[in-house]
C-alpha cells in the first residue's frame, strides 16, 4: 500500500511538472564561404592593404599610405554587393586630409546651387587667386 501511494505521489509530481517542448535552433540560413581574404600590414610605416570576397557576392578593399608632413595616413577603396531586388551597389571613398568622401550612384544629390551662390563662389575663387582682400581683413589688418 505504501508502495503504491509513493507511486501515485511520483506520478502527480512529473505530471504537474512544467512541461517543455524541445524546439529546433532558428536556421539562420546557409554558411557563405569567403572566397577571398588577403591583408598585408600594417607596416612600421603605416603602409596597408585588404580585399575580401564573399560567395554572395559582397566585396571590400582598401589601401592606406602615410601622406603629407604628419604621417596622416590617406586611405582609398570600396565595397560592392547586391540589393535583394538584384540590383547592384558599389561605393567607392577616398579619405584624406579633405575628410570621408565617398563615390556612389547610390548616395542622394542635394539641389543644384542657385545662379547667386554660384558667382559668389566664382567671385572668392577669383580673389583668392588674385591674392585680393577677404572682408574680414579690411578690419584686421591681415593678409
Amino acid at each position: 500500500m505504501f508502495s503504491n501511494l509513493v507511486f501515485v505521489a511520483l506520478v502527480a509530481v512529473v505530471i504537474a511538472a512544467p512541461q517543455r517542448s524541445y524546439t529546433s535552433p532558428p536556421d539562420y540560413g546557409h554558411v557563405i564561404p569567403i572566397l577571398k581574404d588577403e591583408r598585408q600590414g600594417p607596416d612600421a610605416l603605416g603602409n596597408y592593404h585588404f580585399e575580401f570576397e564573399t560567395g554572395n557576392g559582397i566585396s571590400r578593399n582598401e589601401q592606406g599610405a602615410p601622406q603629407g608632413y604628419k604621417g596622416v595616413v590617406s586611405s582609398e577603396g570600396g565595397w560592392s554587393f547586391t540589393f535583394p531586388d538584384g540590383t547592384p551597389a558599389y561605393v567607392s571613398f577616398v579619405a584624406n586630409e579633405d575628410g570621408f568622401q565617398p563615390e556612389s550612384d547610390l548616395l542622394p544629390v542635394g539641389p543644384p546651387l542657385p545662379p547667386h551662390a554660384i558667382a559668389q563662389i566664382e567671385f572668392a575663387r577669383q580673389q583668392k587667386a588674385s591674392g585680393g582682400s577677404r572682408p574680414a581683413d579690411r578690419y584686421t589688418n591681415n593678409k
